[in-house]
């Protein structure tokens, strides 16, 4: 018999379903359909979708915000029912919202998070949290002191504070300064290559690119891809072309039904499509067709962007 590892996998997901009852007269709405998801212990892992995908829904049944219809979700072998002291212990989520008590200062708060999480106070490394964070000057500073990115630095220590074995992130870097952003994502890294399984939901996917090993696609409550980012971008065979073009007064243009367009300055476009789909030539007939004079062109591989772009639109 092969023996497998019981913790193979940071979090494992079952035929999770959310369902929220319906008002009357309408129909109920299915957040999440029967979604099953792993994400191996240790890794980067980047979870994305368009708003209203489910992201939210799963992350706050992750946090037990959100009570799931059904379904088994585990953290490391820990099943969110059966143990659930022991799940919330090994999960640490950081929100999107800002919301602290404005009389406590930031020792405060994390002290009494460590607390709520059982940590004993000699186990508590708050100060060194703190530092890391470059909060140690505001340490004993009131809350409502703070600034905006000093508020979001402590979300994230909270989130820290009892050591989870994963990390959740949910949209750590909207709308913040590229200083707190280039900090998140050292420290994120250095977690993550000790150990910690990192979690990313955002919209900003070159950052998604550039970090996770893995990607998962949710759209409409359903798993609509998940691949190792690198065989995500080659999976779909996308290709981008790039054309100046000379009319001055171009209508609008339309393009295939698998085809995906932005229009860019100074009479520009740029066109991703599935190549084993549509062919560049068909595609230039299409363009030709629709009286569009094309002075230049060129061609690229595709990003992340488009790979998510394709595989909503068509989902």
């Amino acid at each position: 018999m092969i023996k497998t590892d019981l913790t193979e996998f940071g979090l494992e997901i079952q035929n999770l379903q959310k369902v929220y009852k319906a008002h009357e007269g309408n129909e109920p709405i299915v957040a999440l359909k029967n979604l099953d998801l792993q994400v191996k212990k240790g890794s980067f892992f980047g979870l994305l979708g368009p708003n209203g995908a489910g992201k939210s829904t799963l992350i706050n049944i992750l946090a037990g915000l959100v009570i799931k219809t059904s379904g088994i979700v585990k953290i490391r072998n820990i099943d969110q029912d059966a143990n659930v002291r022991e799940f919330k212990r090994s999960i640490g989520v950081v929100p999107q919202e800002t919301n602290f008590d404005p009389f406590l200062t930031p020792f405060e708060s994390l002290d009494i998070q460590a607390g709520l999480y059982g940590v004993r106070k000699s186990d508590r490394k708050i100060r060194q949290l703190l530092h890391r964070l470059g909060l140690e000057a505001k340490s004993n500073a009131y809350m409502r002191s703070l600034s905006g990115g000093m508020r979001r630095r402590l979300l994230i220590g909270k989130a820290l504070v009892h050591t989870p074995e994963v990390v959740i992130l949910d949209e750590p870097t909207a709308g913040v300064d590229i200083e707190l952003r280039e900090m998140l994502w050292n420290y994120m890294k250095d977690l993550n290559a000790r150990g910690t399984t990192i979690i990313l939901t955002t919209h900003y996917l070159e950052e998604a690119e550039a970090l996770c090993e893995k990607i998962a696609i949710l759209n409409k409550g359903e798993l609509i891809a998940c691949n190792d980012t690198s065989d995500l971008l080659a999976r779909v065979n996308l290709k981008v072309i790039n054309i100046k073009y000379n009319n001055l007064h171009l209508k609008k243009i339309k393009l295939p039904e698998k085809a995906s367009l932005k229009e860019n300055k100074n009479n520009k476009l740029s066109i991703s499509y599935n190549r084993n789909e549509i062919k560049t030539d068909q595609l230039l007939d299409c363009l030709r067709s629709q009286g569009l004079e094309i002075i230049d062109l060129s061609t690229e591989e595709a990003d992340l962007a488009d790979v998510f772009k394709l595989l909503t639109k068509n989902n």
